[in-house]
């Protein structure tokens, strides 16, 4: 059983790591931020609806339940995307690879702050590291291909930076009675009713067209591949728990540089490999505690 948590987790990240670049391809063609959400949100309600369906789940809609939907879905899903989208047409989609990786990093000093964990001089060093790998990135001709591309450094970072509060206020307030995935559904659902007015008041809306073109199914095997991979990371946190499960972390850094390089063909500098490196490290050191599982 061991082996095939480990093959899980491997495959995780790999999949994990593979929809950096799809995301990049996806917004390739020009398409706005909320007009890519929304569809992608389409398809996340249909890959997570037809679980739950298939479980003999419903969705439970009380007033504890409808808060969180819509507050994971600003938090998880419409604020960081959107810097996603604006931010992976301009940057490579092995640095987005690793700035993603910083989120436990910035989870961190919040759960200080706020009582939840507790302070260590590794962890201090952990979160020092990762700091430093983001560092690395910014450099003048340290990793960017052009030293232009810094001033989207910190639209890319918003996203973390949102997800880090997402799995805060998570871990404060939990789910209650549903499990990941109906708390995932109800999200999408929330996300996607606030995202249709958005994408029609910002002109964004597009009408993907039929037969769908190479960035369209971009948008489409990204999302039904977050959607499948995390159901099988919920799986594997509740078989295997949260600490080893986490570490699926280290694998989408180094799977998301490499399908960059080989879907996309990009070149990664030695500052890049640096900047992973340290990153990496710094998620060693910040890794969850195992009273946390």
């Amino acid at each position: 059983m061991q082996r095939l948590y480990i093959i899980t987790l491997v495959l995780l990240g790999i999949g994990w790591g593979g929809t950096q670049p799809l995301g990049k391809i996806a917004a390739s063609t020009g398409h706005k931020p909320f007009g890519l959400i929304l569809w992608q949100l389409v398809v996340c309600v249909l890959v997570l609806g037809g679980l739950t369906l298939l479980r003999g789940k419903h969705l439970p809609l009380n007033r504890a339940a409808l808060r969180f939907y819509v507050v994971v879905a600003v938090l998880g899903t419409l604020v960081p995307n959107y810097t996603f989208y604006l931010s992976v047409s301009h940057l490579p989609a092995g640095i987005m690879s690793i700035i993603i990786a910083s989120i436990p990093l910035i989870a961190f000093p919040m759960a200080l702050a706020l009582g939840m964990d507790r302070f260590s001089l590794s962890r201090l060093g952990g979160l020092t590291l990762g700091l430093a790998g983001v560092g690395v990135i910014a450099l003048p001709g340290a990793a960017l291909p052009d030293p232009a591309m810094a001033a989207w450094l910190p639209v890319a970072m918003v996203g973390p930076l949102f997800y880090a509060i997402e799995a805060t206020y998570v871990a404060r307030t939990g789910i209650g009675t549903m499990d990941a995935i109906q708390a995932m559904l109800g999200a999408s659902i929330a996300g996607l009713v606030l995202c249709v007015p958005l994408a029609l008041a910002t002109g964004q809306w597009f009408t993907p067209p039929l037969p769908l073109g190479r960035a369209e199914w971009a948008l489409v095997a990204s999302s039904a591949l977050h959607s499948v991979l995390y159901a099988t990371y919920v799986w594997l946190a509740a078989r295997a728990g949260a600490v080893f499960a986490s570490q699926t972390s280290y694998v989408v850094t180094v799977a998301g540089v490499f399908w960059a390089m080989v879907i996309l063909g990009e070149r990664l500098t030695g500052g890049i490999w640096v900047a992973a490196a340290l990153m990496i490290g710094g998620l060693f050191l910040v890794r969850p505690r195992a009273r946390q599982i």
